[in-house]
């Protein structure tokens, strides 16, 4: 069966499509994850659990992103990896209400975010082959915006059910938003793959498309992705944020509130900062979300006061804006099409290993030290990995991109 032709709008069927499926996967994952801190405690865990559950689960999903990055330019079909990935995720995610340890959180994570990294890679393929390559900035933006849109109605609802019921309550309401976006994927997603021939023929007719791109990963790939990985050996869970906010005395039950206004801000920038991306430079915007993040963490290592913490949670969502949809779109950049999935698979897979080593030193560095010196040393290196990000605009490679 052909594939459906490319649309270059960047508000294109499978961009839509692929907003709506990331708004209701993330109504269902931020209802459950903005009050996992407080379910572990009240069954005896802490922040050195939540380390190693969230760090494996980060590193699953990374490993997953890998080999499902090779497979999305091989595959001729990706559309079954994606929804696939959509099924089993939000399949396991109301299990959560089961759970009576802190193992079996971790195994249900561990399906989910396994999930996740398998949809993850070839969504982002068939979301480069959906617009026209100067619009892929704003493409990658909107899809984040429905995706931290949903972070909001999923914070908002698990505060209204936290206020009635318990939280097994609001892991067994996250199955809504799961079915729908499983529905959603299933007759939404439109296939992009083209075959080989089809594609051969296609560079033929269209030698121009990667007359500025590397057809292999080349240098400036890899230092970008060195730069990415430096960034995230500081950058660990943000469930360490919750855990510091409530050390200074905000309320478990605010901890969806959290999730609300830093969602806010990151939904209301993530489009805006893709759109800047394709206009400006995508290292410059990233590097300044690098800079936010410094700022944040300098904030919460000194934790003046509450008001303080919910005024830099908020500012917090601008660092994810300037930089998740800006820097996929930067990977894409500097590959050729036929490495895209490769290359999005290893910046994937090396950043998230590496907030794997993140949240679990943070994890004992709070057990040992405390809760300021892991986040004066995330604020550290993130303001070298800023620098480092503007540096490679000196790489010959770069100068020779638009």
């Amino acid at each position: 069966m052909p594939a459906a032709p490319v649309d270059a709008s960047p508000t294109s069927r499978n961009v839509t499509i692929f907003g709506a499926t990331s708004f209701f996967n993330d109504t269902a994952t931020e209802m459950a994850y903005w009050v996992l801190p407080a379910f572990l405690a009240s069954i005896g865990a802490g922040p050195a659990q939540l380390g190693i559950i969230e760090g494996i689960a980060e590193s699953v999903a990374s490993i997953a992103k890998l080999f499902s990055g090779y497979l999305a330019d091989r595959v001729p079909r990706r559309k079954p990896i994606v929804v696939s990935g959509y099924v089993v995720a939000n399949v396991v995610k109301p299990l959560l209400a089961l759970t009576t340890s802190w193992w079996q959180i971790l195994g249900i994570r561990f399906a989910d975010r396994f999930a996740k990294g398998v949809r993850g890679t070839p969504r982002d393929v068939m979301v480069a082959e959906s617009v026209d390559p100067a619009r892929l900035g704003s493409a990658y933006g909107l899809i984040q915006a429905m995706d931290s849109a949903g972070a909001i109605a999923g914070p908002l609802i698990a505060l209204l059910l936290l206020s009635r019921y318990g939280i097994r309550h609001v892991f067994w309401a996250a199955a809504v938003p799961g079915a729908l976006c499983i529905l959603v994927a299933a007759f939404g997603i439109r296939e992009t793959a083209r075959s080989r021939s089809d594609h051969k023929e296609h560079e033929k007719t269209n030698p121009t498309l990667t007359k500025d791109t590397p057809a292999k990963l080349g240098g400036l790939f890899f230092f970008i992705l060195f730069v990415v990985t430096l960034f995230s050996l500081g950058n660990s869970s943000d469930m360490f944020l919750v855990l510091r906010a409530q050390s200074v005395g905000i309320a478990v039950s605010h901890a969806p509130l959290l999730g609300l206004v830093f969602n806010i801000t990151y939904t209301l920038f993530s489009w805006p900062a893709g759109r800047w991306s394709d206009r400006f430079s995508r290292r410059a915007i990233a590097s300044a979300g690098y800079l936010v993040f410094a700022v944040v963490y300098f904030v919460f290592a000194l934790a003046p006061s509450t008001r303080a913490i919910w005024f830099t949670m908020a500012f917090y969502g601008l660092f994810y804006a300037l930089t998740n949809p800006v820097l996929k779109a930067l990977v894409v950049d500097t590959v050729g099409k036929e490495m895209r999935g490769r290359a999005l698979g290893i910046y994937f897979f090396a950043t998230s290993i590496a907030a794997l080593v993140a949240s679990i030193v943070t994890g004992e560095l709070w057990k040992s030290y405390g809760p300021r010196l892991p986040f004066f040393f995330s604020s550290a290196i993130a303001l070298a990995a800023a620098g480092l990000l503007m540096a490679s605009r000196l790489w010959p490679e770069a100068k020779r991109q638009t």
